[in-house]
């Protein structure tokens, strides 16, 4: 079996998960069981991508597939900063996560195709 948890997209993947479950435990109630949830099957989906394609060897599709569950993602959280439900400093915080985890999928994903 591969590993996985050495990679740095993984780790941030992980760290970005964190701050997902951190983030979510004070949303309103409308937006903790809605959007809450989506974002934390999302990010946990992306997650699952990034050890799969570690673990194939034709890893295209599945970084493909981490690469939409990670613009999905900023998709949310740019809702909720809209919603009012993240301020600024969450925000950022989760950029800095999701950007460096879109680079390194790129990155990626160029090495395999």
């Amino acid at each position: 079996m591969a590993r996985y948890d050495h990679l740095p997209v993984y780790k941030v993947s992980y760290e970005l998960l964190i701050l997902i479950f951190q983030i979510t435990k004070d949303f309103s109630r409308e937006y903790k069981y809605t959007i809450g949830q989506e974002l934390k099957k999302e990010a946990t989906l992306m997650i699952t991508n990034i050890y799969r394609a570690n673990s194939r060897i034709d890893k295209k599709e599945l970084i493909q597939k981490a690469g939409e569950n990670i613009e999905v993602i900023r998709l949310y959280f740019r809702l909720l900063k809209d919603l009012e439900q993240i301020g600024v400093k969450k925000l950022i915080l989760a950029n800095e996560r999701i950007e460096s985890i879109s680079k390194q999928l790129g990155a990626w994903a160029r090495a395999f195709s």
